[in-house]
C-alpha cells in the first residue's frame, strides 16, 4: 500500500510540475502578486499532505483493516480494473462533493476550507491550500485508502491521476477551456465536457468574489473532478466566463500560521474568524432599510442575517446555508429593502417585521 502511495506522490509532483512549468514559461507567474506567506501555505499544505497525512491515513487504513476485517484484505484484486476504476472515481467524487458543500455550509469546516478562499490567484498549488485538519477528516482520502486495501491499488493510482489533471487544470492559470469556447465546432464539444468535468471556467466561479459580478458563485460549482453533482443537486452554475476578482470580501489575511493549524493557533486578530471567541451576531433589525440604487446597478442583498454592512451582504454567510441573493436595481431611487430576513419578496420589505413585532 505505502508503495503506491509513493507512486502517487511522484505521478502528481510530476503533474504539478507540467503545469507550474507551462505557468512559468507563458509567463502567468511573472506579475504574480503573491506573497511568502501564499507560497509557504500553499506549497507547504502540499508537502505535508503527501509526506505525513496520506500516508499515516494509509497506515491507520491498513491496521484497522487487518485487525477488524482481516479477511477483506485484497478481497477485489481479481475484479477488473474497469469495474473498479469507475466505481473508485464516483464514489471519490461524491464524497469530495458533500465534504467540500459541508464545508461552505458548517462554521467549523468553513474555517478549516476558508485558506483555500483566501488565495487572490489562481495557481498550480492553490488546490492543496487548505487547513491540515481539513485533509485529516477528508472522506475520500479514507476512501482511497479503504479502496487499497480491498485491491483496488491499480484502480486508485490511475484514478487519482486523471483526478489530479483535472483538479490542478482547473486551479491553474493556463485556462485550457477559454480558446475552446470561441470555435463553434469545439465549443458544441466543450457543452458535453463542461457537463461531464470540472473546466477552469467553471471552477473559477466558485473562486469569484462576489456574485455582483454577474460571472461568480462562490456557494455553488463545488465539484472536484465531475460537474454531475452539482447538475444533481442544482449549485451548477456555468458561465463560461472568468471572474476579474478573487477570495474573500473582507479579507483580514491571518497569518499562514493560523490559516494551517486552526484550530490549534488561532488568529491574533480580534476581526478574524480564525480568532478565539470570534462570534457572527445577528445583525436584523424589525424595520426596514431605506437606501438609495442606481438603475442597473447590481446589488447583493443580505439573507442570513449576519451581515455588518446590513442591508447589503459582507461575505458572513460563509459557513451557513444561507446565500446572498443578487438583484439589479431597475432605477434610479430610494428603496425599502428588508432588514428582518422574514420577506416573502426578497429583497424588498413587505412589512413581515410587524409580524414579527406582534
Amino acid at each position: 500500500m505505502i508503495g503506491n502511495t509513493n507512486t502517487l506522490e511522484l505521478l502528481v509532483l510530476l503533474i504539478l510540475i507540467i503545469f507550474g512549468l507551462t505557468e512559468i514559461f507563458a509567463g502567468r507567474l511573472k506579475n504574480t502578486k503573491r506573497t511568502f506567506s501564499d507560497w509557504l501555505q500553499e506549497a507547504g499544505s502540499f508537502a505535508v499532505l503527501m509526506v505525513a497525512i496520506k500516508p499515516l491515513i494509509f497506515l491507520a487504513v491498513l491496521g484497522l483493516g487487518n485487525l477488524i476485517v482481516p479477511d477483506w484484505h485484497n478481497r477485489f484484486s481479481q475484479t477488473s480494473f474497469w469495474i473498479l476504476l469507475p466505481v473508485f472515481l464516483l464514489v471519490d467524487d461524491v464524497f469530495q462533493y458533500g465534504y467540500h458543500r459541508l464545508a461552505h455550509e458548517h462554521d467549523f469546516f468553513w474555517k478549516l476550507h476558508r485558506p483555500h478562499h483566501q488565495a487572490e490567484e489562481m495557481g498550480f498549488f492553490v488546490s492543496y491550500r487548505n487547513a491540515g485538519l481539513y485533509y485529516v477528516l477528508m472522506p475520500n482520502i479514507w476512501w482511497t485508502g479503504i479502496m487499497t486495501f480491498l485491491g483496488g491499488g491499480l484502480a486508485v493510482t490511475v484514478g487519482l491521476i486523471l483526478k489530479q489533471l483535472v483538479i490542478i487544470g482547473s486551479h491553474s492559470t493556463v485556462k485550457w477551456d477559454k480558446p475552446l469556447y470561441a470555435i463553434p465546432v469545439l465549443s458544441s464539444m466543450m457543452t458535453v465536457v463542461e457537463r461531464i468535468i470540472v473546466t477552469p471556467a467553471f471552477h473559477y466561479a466558485h473562486h469569484g468574489k462576489s456574485k455582483r459580478d454577474g460571472i461568480s458563485d462562490p456557494n455553488g460549482n463545488y465539484g472536484n473532478m465531475f460537474s454531475i453533482w452539482d447538475q444533481l443537486f442544482n449549485t451548477a452554475v456555468f458561465t463560461r466566463k472568468f471572474p476579474t476578482e478573487l477570495g474573500l470580501v473582507n479579507d483580514p489575511k491571518e497569518n499562514w500560521l493560523a490559516a494551517y493549524f486552526y484550530p490549534l493557533v488561532k488568529s491574533g486578530n480580534p476581526e478574524s474568524e480564525l480568532s478565539a471567541g470570534y462570534k457572527k451576531v445577528s445583525t436584523t433589525v424589525n424595520e426596514p432599510a431605506s437606501v438609495e440604487v442606481k438603475n442597473g446597478e447590481k446589488y447583493l442583498w443580505c439573507r442570513c442575517g449576519k451581515s455588518k454592512n446590513q442591508p447589503f451582504c459582507d461575505g458572513s454567510h460563509h459557513g451557513t446555508k444561507h446565500k446572498p441573493l443578487l438583484f439589479e436595481a431597475k432605477k434610479d431611487g430610494v428603496i425599502k429593502l428588508c432588514n428582518c430576513k422574514l420577506t416573502n419578496t426578497a429583497p424588498y420589505c413587505d412589512n413581515s417585521h410587524l409580524k414579527e413585532g406582534k
